[in-house]
């Protein structure tokens, strides 16, 4: 296991847990782990769409006894530079 990052996200509201492991995860190398600690209900849905969308791999969901919810995400590779991502024409 690579070394990652703890993101306690508990209390916050969509889409904030999101955008807290999207900045956790940019400042991690490739494949290295980060686990999302969140109590938001959307949480279960928007986790899994990020990490579809962004490249990266979750690895798995737990419940946790205080009713918070932990996401483990291994973050995905750096973009191709083949990849356009400035859409300014």
């Amino acid at each position: 296991m690579t070394a990652g990052a703890e993101i306690d996200a508990r209390g916050l509201l969509c889409p904030l847990p999101v955008l807290r492991l999207r900045k956790a995860l940019l400042s991690l190398s490739p494949g290295a782990r980060a686990v999302l600690i969140a109590t938001d209900p959307a949480a279960i849905i928007d986790v899994p769409h990020f990490c579809a969308e962004a490249g990266h791999r979750l690895l798995g969901m737990q419940d946790r006894p205080d009713g918070a919810r932990a996401y483990t995400v291994q973050r995905g590779p750096d973009p191709s530079p083949d990849i356009q991502t400035d859409m300014t024409p």
